[in-house]
This record gives structure tokens, sequence and C-alpha cells, in this order.
């Protein structure tokens, strides 16, 4: 410990000018041993500083470290736990108490006798020592003694000091001055004690003869003692003096302290008073328009609105700790309670006399619009309730029953005004799709087969001579020819659905306008219902910009249904959001089966109505969802849109099945099939109504149905046809659905275009072999013959040496077919042909001419055989090509 303590003083305190009284090794109690050192220092310097200092050996080295210091003045209490027992564990109370551990009793007991001599020699305040061993502490002296004893005690506790600069030089210099110093210790020590002894003998006589001086310094120290003594009894006599101004001042001060307390508490009383007045304390123009206020003029609104503020704000003001235990307090709490009852009861009243009335005045003006195509119009009423937009929404901070019942209320008056209209609309628009009089009301519901009759026989006698269809190919055909045409296709009629040739096109633009203004009618006034109610009931429409909405699309018997998911939104949001919803719903619980209603009496009166209204609502649902998605208008047409797509879908269904079940005369020829002219008119119609349609897809989807069916059904039909070739039936039926490909450019029927345009080939050249056969039969057979023997392995040149196959049997044979034969064969060959071939879609001039290159095409190969096998014969036929060229001009222009 010694050899510890030196390296501190070196280390850490002789650079600070301050000498290490004692040590002690110690560690915290209750924790993780780490040691460190406590030690008590003081200055060199005057005015003399105590303190304890805190040293800690450094983890990376070998060296040590100041790490805290308290000064002496500051300890409190030094406990030493136990008197009588021996304990190493002891308290320090500074600014807190520090509890430590010693290595050893002797240690700690060492350090605690050096604290207490330092008090007792350097600080006037004295330090409590609590539960310390008598023997450690010693007893108080006068304080002359006291010096001395701390003197000698402190030279006690000194065991080392380190010789300064000046001390170390001075020695130095002697050593130096003595030339054996070093060599001969003993020597030099022996001379320094004979100079030691020769000072103390000048220092005793320089002091008896300086006897008479000190009994000078003694009279002149015992006059100073008087001197003192009379000072200390003047300041104990200014002592008294003060004390009793102390006391005096003491009272002063008691006084003022007690001055200022009652002022701070009056200026927080004054505070506490102030705040209540300013915060519960209500208006008489305010209580007077609560209770009295007129809800009915602009201004009266206004008032009451300012006034229902006002008492909003009263009642949630943010009370104090305390007030809501004052009798005033509550008394006012309880005033403002009645007029909120009061003022919500009479808004409520207010409110539902204006529903009902608002019913009365809307009913009144609906026999105006009874014969028009329109809605009334609710923004005035719309703009008369927002004036209570506010205190509405006062109601549904402070009373939410009534708030309900008002909201229940509204959507009961609304809902059976609104159902009145929208019926009476409806109605308007099945009267004008089925006729210009309530009359034309009555054949809407006949049964198909009357209703077609009747509706037929209108549009003619309204228009007739107008043209059938929408496109290039439907003007082709008169009124008339479409009569021809559904005799043609009276088994496609009876199936109960009305072909779309059958209703002129001016009834399917009427019906088309009609639909489209319903639609047109009703988004107006379902958004405008919808933002009335949100703002009126003061509910979210929209979310909030912290969440975000992504969409789904669910697919639903092909229909794309928006549905709208959010995440990050707050409830509140969401669920007002479900309310507008609900409200629309019940108050608009008319419009799904009225729109329902109206779809199925259009496709009754003409299925291809579903086309129209397949693209009308898909736009009208499409523009909704881009509004909102999740909206009341949204998922009310999407329902409907459904409805449609499925009714669209049914008329395709239909087609293909009326295609399936399709019977032909066994007696008259076949030519264009009906349902290969319906499907013509359906695409025509189809792709003047889909042009830019946001369902194209759909359309696209039903072409490849419908195209597949019509291929599959002319086979059928040619496969069974029994006065007709069925390579005339394919041929005719082909050529035509490739015209009407090719005419109508539709993309996605690119591969089916092809395909038509390839049969129509196909059995166009099948046909015309099988028509021409071998029209110069005995030549042929002939020349089958020579063909075989060259087959077998006979030279062509050889061949007119075979007996059956010599000259004179080829001369023959050519003799048989002279031009005028030839001729009468081609003209009856023609009439069979023009038998076959329907007038309606004109190819017997291309039937002809491809006949005649098939003729003309075997003439040549017959001639080649001739010049090959006979070569140099002179052997001809007796007609040449130009007569044939000739002979089938001629009949073609006779017929």
């Amino acid at each position: 410990m010694t050899a510890i303590k030196h390296a501190l003083q070196r280390d850490i305190f002789t650079p600070n000018d301050e000498r290490l009284l004692s040590i002690v090794n110690v560690c915290k109690a209750g924790k993780k041993k780490r040691n460190c050192f406590l030690c008590a220092t003081v200055t060199t310097e005057r005015p003399v500083q105590v303190n304890v200092v805190k040293v800690k050996k450094s983890d990376k080295g070998d060296f040590y470290k100041r790490q805290t210091a308290w000064a002496l003045r500051d300890l409190a209490v030094v406990d030493a736990k136990d008197a009588v027992k021996e304990s190493p564990e002891f308290d320090l109370h500074f600014d807190k108490v520090y509890k430590w551990v010693a290595s050893s009793t002797v240690e700690k007991n060492t350090f605690i006798s050096c604290i207490w001599k330092l008090n007792q020699r350097y600080l006037r305040k004295k330090i409590d020592f609590i539960n310390v061993s008598s023997q450690l502490l010693e007893e108080s002296v006068p304080s002359g003694e006291n010096q001395s004893g701390a003197g000698a005690d402190e030279e006690a506790v000194d065991e080392y000091q380190e010789l300064n600069a000046r001390e170390e030089q001075d020695i130095e210099i002697m050593m130096e001055g003595c030339e054996y110093a070093i060599a001969n210790a003993e020597a030099f020590a022996e001379k320094l004690s004979r100079e030691l002894q020769v000072l103390d003998g000048a220092n005793i006589q320089s002091i008896m003869a300086s006897e008479k001086q000190v009994n000078i310094l003694m009279k002149l120290l015992d006059e100073a003692l008087k001197e003192v003594d009379q000072i200390e009894l003047k300041l104990s006599s200014y002592e008294e003096m003060l004390q009793s101004v102390k006391e005096q001042m003491d009272q002063i001060s008691e006084s003022n302290h007690l001055i200022h307390l009652s002022n701070t508490n009056n200026v927080k009383l004054l505070s506490e008073i102030e705040f209540l007045v300013n915060h519960m304390d209500l208006a008489k123009g305010h209580i007077k328009a609560l209770q009295e206020g007129d809800l009915t003029s602009s201004r009266g609104i206004e008032a009451c609105t300012n006034a229902a503020d006002a008492l909003l704000q009263c009642m949630n003001v943010a009370l104090r700790p305390g007030h809501d235990m004052l009798h005033a307090v509550k008394q006012q709490q309880q005033r403002f309670s009645d007029l909120r009852e009061q003022f919500a009861r009479r808004l409520a009243s207010h409110l539902n006399s204006v529903f009902v009335q608002q019913g009365h005045d809307q009913s009144s003006t609906l026999a105006q619009h009874s014969a028009e195509l329109t809605l009334p119009n609710h923004h005035p009423f719309h703009r008369d309730l927002l004036r209570y937009a506010k205190l509405m929404e006062w109601l549904k901070n402070t009373d939410y029953g009534k708030y309900e019942g008002l909201t229940k209320n509204y959507m009961d008056y609304l809902s059976r005004l609104y159902e009145r209209e929208i019926k009476d609309f409806f109605e308007v628009a099945k009267i004008k799709m089925t006729g210009t009089t309530r009359e034309g009301k009555k054949f809407a519901t006949l049964p198909r087969k009357e209703s077609a009759v009747k509706q037929e026989t209108e549009s003619l006698h309204g228009s007739s001579g107008k043209l059938t269809g929408s496109t290039s190919s439907l003007n082709k055909l008169s009124v008339q020819s479409s009569g021809n045409r559904r005799s043609q296709s009276s088994s496609l009629l009876d199936m109960g659905n009305m072909s779309a040739s059958d209703l002129d096109v001016a009834d399917r633009t009427k019906f088309d306008k009609i639909f489209e203004q319903v639609l047109s009618e009703l988004e107006p006034l379902c958004l405008a219902e919808q933002d009335f109610i949100s703002k009126f009931f003061k509910l979210q429409q929209h979310q909030s910009t912290s969440g975000t909405t992504t969409n789904e699309v669910e697919e639903m018997d092909g229909v794309a249904l928006s549905r709208s998911y959010t995440s990050g939104v707050p409830q509140t949001v969401s669920s007002e959001k479900d309310m507008i919803r609900q409200m629309m719903t019940k108050i608009f619980r008319c419009i799904e089966p009225e729109l329902n209603n109206l779809i199925a009496l259009g496709d009754k009166i003409d299925s291809f109505n579903s086309l129209y209204m397949l693209v009308k609502m898909s736009h009208h649902v499409w523009t909704a969802q881009n509004v909102d998605p999740a909206s009341f208008l949204s998922t009310t047409l999407g329902n409907v849109l459904v409805t449609v797509k499925r009714n669209f879908d049914k008329c395709i269904s239909n087609q293909m099945k009326q295609m399936d079940e399709v019977k032909i005369s066994k007696k008259s020829k076949v030519g264009i099939l009906p349902f290969v002219a319906e499907f013509e008119e359906f695409a025509a119609l189809a792709e003047s109504i889909f042009k830019n349609a946001e369902r194209r897809g759909d359309l696209d989807k039903a072409y490849i149905k419908l195209i597949r069916a019509v291929f599959d059904s002319v086979e059928k039909v040619a496969n069974e046809s029994q006065k007709t070739p069925r390579d005339v039936v394919m041929m005719e039926n082909f050529h035509h659905i490739f015209a009407t490909l090719s005419r109508l450019k539709i993309s996605c029927l690119e591969a089916e275009k092809k395909e038509a345009k390839q049969k129509y080939t196909d059995h166009l050249q099948s046909y015309v072999i099988y028509s021409l056969g071998q029209p110069l039969e005995k030549l042929n057979h002939f020349f089958e013959g020579v063909e075989a023997r060259v087959a077998q392995g006979i030279r062509e040149e050889e061949v007119s040496y075979q007996l059956a196959f010599n000259k004179q049997e080829l001369r023959k044979v050519i003799k048989e077919y002279p031009g005028k034969e030839v001729k009468k064969g081609l003209d009856n060959l023609y009439k069979k042909v023009d038998k076959h071939l329907c007038e309606e879609e004109n190819l017997l001039q291309v039937v002809w001419h491809s006949m005649q290159d098939e003729f003309i095409r075997q003439y040549k190969h017959f001639e080649g055989l001739i010049a090959r096998c006979y070569p140099g014969s002179g052997i001809t036929m007796e007609f040449t090509i130009q007569d044939i060229l000739d002979y089938c001009s001629s009949i073609a222009q006779s017929h």
C-alpha cells in the first residue's frame, strides 16, 4: 500500500500541488467488485483546501487516473455502520449517500481517523460521525492545544515528504563540495554531523544573546493580547445588537412571505374565476336563439348555428382539476345540458316537418313530368336543407340518437317520394319504347309473336320504304326483300325471338336514345342526392390522403365489377362511406328493379337491343367507377350490367340454337342460308354499335362463337341438302361469309375470313370438276387407255402401233364429237348449273367461267397426248379452243 501511496502522490497529486494524507482501497457495496482508492488530500498553497478524491486504476495500462473529487466541507455524515463489531463497510454522505466496502477494517479505521482530524483542524462545520468507535475519535481540547495536537498528528500522518526542487539543488551543491560524498558516505555523514554540531552551538549562543529582544517581544505580545480582549468585548456587544436586529428582520421576512403568499393565492383564485367565467358563460342572445330562434329564416338559422357552436364550446371546455366539484359549475353544466336537449328536440321536430312538407311539395310537381322523359329536380329542396348542415353536424356531435332518428325519417320520406317519381319516369320510358300512347303499352306485354306482328305493322306503316340495318350490307335490302328473307327463314322466327331485320332502323335508334336518356337522367339524380347526403349529414364521401385505395376487378358473367379495398384509412371514414351507401340503397331501392324491368322489355321488343344496352350501360358503369368505384351508383349500374351481359349472352345463344334447329325445304334450292344472312345483319349492326366501345372484347368473343356455329351449321345443312348439291351450298354460303367479313373488316375474324375464302375456293373447284365431269366421254376413255399403256412402260411414239389405239381408232372417236355436239352438251351443262345456283349470290358467271377454263384445260391435255403419241399423223380435234370460247360466250349471252 506504501508503494501505491507513493505512486499516487507522484503521478496524480504532486502535479496538482496536493499532499496525500490517507488512502483506503474500496469497492462499491452490492455491485460487481471493481476496486478503486479513496484518498484524503490537502493543498500545499494557502488557503488550504481539503478534498476526498476517488482514484481508479486504468483498464488499458498500469497507471492511475483521477475520477471524482469531493470537497470535505460538502461531507455531512460519516457512517461506520457498527461501533462495536468490526466491519469493512462505511458510508459517506455528500450530495447523495455513497456506500463503500474497504479491503480491510484497519484501512477503513485509519481513513476515518484521518477524516476526523482534518475536520477538527480545517472545518468550522463539524461533520457527524455515527457508529464510530470512541477510541478513533480524540476528545475535544482548547483551540491552542488542538492546533498543536493537530499539527503533531499531521506530522505523524505525513510519514514521507518528498523533497522539492530547491532542496534537491542545495543537496547537490553540498555533495559537489565534498569529493568523497559518494565514495565514502560514512566520512561524509561524520563531516555533516560535525558541521551540524557547530551550527547548533551557534544557534544556542544566538538565542542566549537575543533574550532581551525576546522579553521585549513577549511584552509586546501581552499588550497585543489585551487589545485583542478589548476588541473581543466590543465584538460581543456588537453581536448582541445584531442579534436583536436579526430577530426583527426575521419577523419582517416572515410577514413579507405571508403577504406574498396571500397575493399569489388571490391571483390564482382570480385566474380560476376568470377561466370559468370566460369559458362557461353563455351569452343571453345565444340562450334566446336556442330557446326561441327562428329556424325558417336564413338569419335565424345563422343565429341558432352560432348559439349551438357556443353552447358546444362551453360544454366541451376542459375543466381543471377540482372544478367539477364546484356547485356553480355543476349547475351551469346542468343548464347547458337542458339547453342542448331542448334545442335538439326543437331542431329535430322542425327538420321532420321540412321533410314531410318537401314530400308534399315535390308530389305536386309530378304531374308536369308525367308526359316527359325527365326526372324532377331536387336542387331547390337540397339548397334549402343545406342551410341546416352545420346544425346537423352539431346534432351529430351532441345527440347522436336524434341524429339517427332524423336520418331514418329522411330515408323513409325520400324513398317513398323517389319511388313514385322513378316509377312514373320508367312508365314514360316504357310507353315511349313501345309506342307514342299509353295504348302502345298494352302490346308490350303480349306474347312475343303478337307483339312482333304489331310492331312490324307499325314499322311498315310508319316508315315503308326505309332500309333495314345500319351498314352498307343492309342498304342492299329493301323492306320487300326483308319480307322475302323472313319467308325463307320462317323456322327461325318461330323460335320466339324477333330477328334484327324485323325492325326499322328508326325504331332501334329511338330505343337507343330512350335508354341513354334514362341512364343520363338517373346518373345526375343519384350523384346529386349522394352529394347532398354527404354534405347535409356530414358524412365522408372520399378517403383521406393517408390511405391508399386499391381496386380489384372481379369477373362475374363476363362483367368487370370493381371492388374497393382500403388500407391505412381510419375506420370512421370507412363506416361513414358504408352509411352513405346504405342510405342511398334505401332511398333508391326501386332503381335496380325498374332498370331490370326496362331491360327485359327492351329485350322482348328486340333481342338485338341487348347490344345497345351493353354498350350504353358499360360506358355509364365505367364513368361511375372512375368517380367512385364503391359508390351506390357504380354498384347498382354494375349489377344491372350483369343482367344486360346475360341478355347479350342469351341473344348469342339463341342465335346459335336457331342455327342448330334450322330446317331447309326439300323441294326448293337452298341458296343463302337464313342464319348466314342473320350473321351478316348482326355483324353489321354490332360494328355500328360497338364502334369505340369499352366492351369490344365481349363482342369479339361472341363473334368467335357465332362464326364457328355458322361454319358448322353450313356444313350440316350442306350434308343434308337433297335438292341442291353440297358443293353449291358450301360455295355460295362461304362466298357470302367471305364477302361480309371482307366488307366489315372485323380484326378478330381474320383467320375465319381466310378459312371462308379457302372453303369457297375448294368447293367451287370441286363443283366445277363434278359438274363438268367428262363432256367428251368416249374420247376420255380412249386417252385414258393411252395413258395406261404409257404407264405400263410403252414409249409414247409406239402407242400408235397398238391395235386398240392406232390412228384409225383415234380418227373414229374424234369424228363422234363435232363442234355442234360439243355446243349442245355445254348448253345443257349451263342450264343445269343455273338450276343449282341462287340468284341472290350471283355466282353463275363465276362458275361458268371456271367450267370454261376446266374444259379448255382438258382440251389442251388431249391435244398434247395426240402430239406426243401420234406425231406426224396430222390428226386434230374437229373444234378449236376459239370454238370453245365462242360456244361458252354465246350460251351465256343467250340465257
